[in-house]
């Protein structure tokens, strides 16, 4: 029995059974023989790992690369690398044109319409702010050119696509003459000789600190005339007259010849690619030397005809009206020349001049149109600001105009908010497209700033880390005046101010810098930084302002001229450079040796050089410039004595509370406080 229990066992596990057969091939081949893997649970299992590694070990960065290389491709277009109407742009980088014209005025402050032009530079920005790649004809062209290419007439820095008028629309227009040169040279005397007013006269100081226009009629034809100030600090408002003209008269006193303002006006010209006429004025005076003048032009390359050249030039006298028509008349031949043309028949496009608050008038601006004609009632936008004209007001600020074409200067009235001085003026379809194009101006210009801010506190942080600053002191200053191009201005000069010594640099930082009088929220900035000045040039403070500047303790200073200003200014920068030490002097003594007494510390050997040094007195120790320590005399001897008091050529050892790093040549002065 026991045998026959074994049998079945045996053929059970190799015997000729199905189930014993089929289990003994299958575990033969587990063992090594069968590449076949197994239906179970741990089979399974192994060749999910198996799969999963090799997914692990497959190289698919190859395809990953022609993934993107093909989403480049999709997002890549093309662009010719010239200007492009704004309906061509839509259509090369698959947008709508309603897409491209929002994305041109809420992002880039751009006002647009689909069939005007766009420049190649603001071409790449929409494309790229709609997140295309741009390629173009010009991408091989040199690094050098990519960099020399002037992008300050842009559509996005001049907020307008530009557009070309027909030939056929345009008609002869007055030619507009900007008057500039030195300070004190004559310039609006000229003005006034031609227009016969009194202009100088009512000028603080008799300097011209504004930007005017004027008109002026000249045997049948009229002449649209542009002052501008001659003193440096009016560098921006030279430059903007030079942008708008189409040609200037460059006045030269012939008894003070060239000076630094002439040579910035005959580079604000070249600048502007306008051509020059020379006046030399004063020609009346004893000490007149008109050839001198024209010499010292020469050295600038300014070549009159009677030396040769090709810049035209009259020899008069503002103040005994000599030679007046001779000049009007060279600049009709020039006019001539420059063949000046332009539509009346669009919207008005134009330059604001200068603008300023009036009391019942609101902002007015005044205005330089330069083609088409704008119109009571009409919506527009300048710089920032916008809104709807509500009078246009002669440069006699008497005359009121139902509407105005080119060349001629005007006074809009309906503005919201201040534009700046040199801002494109532009007619707008409705007051809705001209609020929100200000809005996104006015967001791009913060978001600018903040851009600026930030770059700015980066490196004088890492400057701060990287050791060897000197200290920075600031004095704050609220800049409110008359007009905005002259708060620009003042604003700009004081910024550029700066004194340093071997330890510290005193700067200026503009708070505000706006047109209108000193009100109460100019105070409230003001007295958040203590030691801010409120400087109001030409205008006065209200009386809600006055009981806030007092009772919160803020300083308003008036000035009319803009030189008593930057003095003022400079003069209290260098207060806080080296301030001048409190107390009434006293004594002093110079140091000549230093002594270290064991248990005293350190015994400066000195000599009294004027008055008188007690002991228990309050004493500074100056080395140089630069007050070390303020402190007491706690001990003073004379020839090992202890005295209570020295006077002049005294010899005596001098210790001090709280101080020994004396130095020869240190200084220790004596004051007393009152």
């Amino acid at each position: 029995d026991f045998g026959n229990d074994r049998s079945p066992r045996k053929r059970g596990r190799g015997g000729p059974g199905r189930g014993g057969d089929d289990r003994g091939r299958g575990r033969g081949r587990g063992r090594g023989v069968s590449l076949r893997v197994g239906t179970g649970k741990k089979g399974r299992q192994t060749e999910i790992r198996q799969r999963r590694g090799t997914l692990k070990r497959k190289d698919r960065s190859k395809e990953k690369a022609l993934k993107e290389e093909r989403a480049l491709e999709r997002r890549t277009v093309v662009l010719p690398g010239e200007p492009m109407s704004v309906g061509d742009l839509a259509e090369a980088i698959g947008e709508t044109p309603v897409s491209v014209i929002k994305f041109l005025m809420t992002d880039l402050g751009v006002m647009a319409a689909v069939s005007q032009t766009l420049d190649v530079p603001t071409c790449e920005a929409v494309a790229e702010g709609f997140g295309k790649v741009v390629a173009g004809e010009d991408d091989e062209l040199d690094e050098d050119e990519d960099e020399d290419e002037d992008l300050d007439d842009t559509a996005m820095e001049l907020g307008i696509a530009m557009d070309e008028d027909d030939p056929e629309s345009l008609q002869t227009r007055p030619p507009v003459v900007t008057i500039m040169g030195h300070v004190d040279h004559g310039k609006t005397s000229l003005l006034d000789a031609i227009r016969n007013t009194r202009v100088t006269a009512g000028e603080a100081g008799g300097i011209t600190q504004h930007i005017a226009a004027y008109q002026a009629d000249h045997e049948g034809s009229t002449i649209t005339f542009i002052d501008t100030p001659g003193h440096a600090a009016f560098t921006d408002m030279r430059e903007r007259g030079a942008n708008t003209a189409d040609m200037i008269i460059l006045v030269v006193a012939a008894d003070d010849g060239v000076k630094q303002q002439t040579a910035d006006s005959i580079a604000c010209a070249r600048q502007a690619g306008v051509p020059l006429l020379v006046a030399v004025n004063k020609i009346d005076l004893e000490a007149a030397d008109p050839n001198r003048v024209m010499a010292d032009l020469a050295g600038y390359e300014v070549l009159t005809e009677d030396l040769g050249g090709d810049v035209l030039c009259s020899q008069i006298s503002a103040k005994e009206g000599t030679n007046l028509d001779d000049l009007l008349t060279k600049v009709m031949l020039q006019a001539e020349v420059l063949d000046l043309k332009a539509n009346p028949d669009r919207d008005a496009q134009g330059v604001v001049i200068e603008a300023r608050v009036e009391k019942g008038l609101g902002t007015v601006a005044t205005t330089l149109i330069q083609k088409g004609t704008i119109k009571v009632g009409d919506s527009f936008v300048a710089g920032e600001a916008s809104g709807k004209v509500r009078a246009l007001i002669g440069f006699d600020g008497k005359t009121r105009y139902k509407e105005v074409g080119p060349s001629t200067p005007i006074s809009v009235v309906g503005i919201t908010g201040v534009p700046e001085a040199g801002d494109l003026f532009v007619v707008a379809d409705d007051e809705q497209t001209a609020r929100e194009l200000a809005a996104s101006r006015a967001r791009i210009a913060r978001e600018r700033k903040s851009s600026s801010y930030q770059s700015g506190l980066m490196q004088s942080v890492a400057g701060i880390f990287a050791g060897g600053q000197k200290e920075r002191r600031e004095i704050c200053v609220v800049v409110k005046a008359d007009v905005q191009g002259a708060a620009e201005a003042l604003a700009r000069s004081l910024t550029e101010l700066k004194l340093e010594n071997d330890e510290a640099e005193v700067g200026i930082k503009v708070l505000i810098s706006e047109a209108g009088d000193v009100t109460k929220s100019d105070i409230a900035v003001a007295s958040v930084t203590p030691g801010t000045t409120v400087i109001a040039f030409n205008i006065g403070a209200n009386a809600a302002a006055m009981d806030d500047a007092r009772a919160l303790d803020v300083p308003i200073e008036y000035y009319s001229v803009v030189y008593d200003a930057i003095e003022s200014v400079e003069s209290r920068m260098q207060e806080v450079l080296s301030p001048t030490p409190e107390g009434e002097y006293v004594g002093s003594a110079i140091v000549q040796e230093v002594f270290n007494i064991g248990g005293t510390g350190n015994i400066a050997g000195s000599k009294c050089r004027d008055g008188i040094i007690k002991k228990g007195s309050n004493v500074r120790v100056m080395r140089g410039d630069k007050i070390l320590q303020e402190s007491k005399v706690r001990t003073l001897r004379n020839f090992k004595s202890e005295v209570d008091t020295i006077t002049t050529g005294d010899e005596c050892g001098i210790g001090l509370l709280e101080f020994e790093e004396f130095e020869v040549g240190d200084v220790i002065e004596s004051f007393v406080l009152k």
